[in-house]
């Protein structure tokens, strides 16, 4: 047996709080990503900035993945 009313509705409230977490279009998500990639280039160091692009973007050339870098 089960699945009275008070279950029903209980399933119901949850599924709505998971539609609804976050609001949509929120930067906060996109701002944390964007800090986490600039901490990245501004704090290793250039030899390990060449082993990432060699080893992740073998067609582009260093100066392309870190601008930082340029001479």
């Amino acid at each position: 047996m089960g699945g009275g009313n008070g279950q029903k509705s209980k399933m119901a409230r949850e599924r709505n709080m998971e539609k609804n977490k976050g609001a949509k279009g929120s930067q906060l998500e996109a701002n944390k990503k964007a800090m986490n990639i600039q901490t990245f280039i501004c704090t290793t160091s250039e030899t390990k900035c060449k082993e990432h692009a060699e080893a992740k973007h073998p067609k582009s050339d260093l100066t392309t993945c870190f601008p930082h870098l340029k001479k």
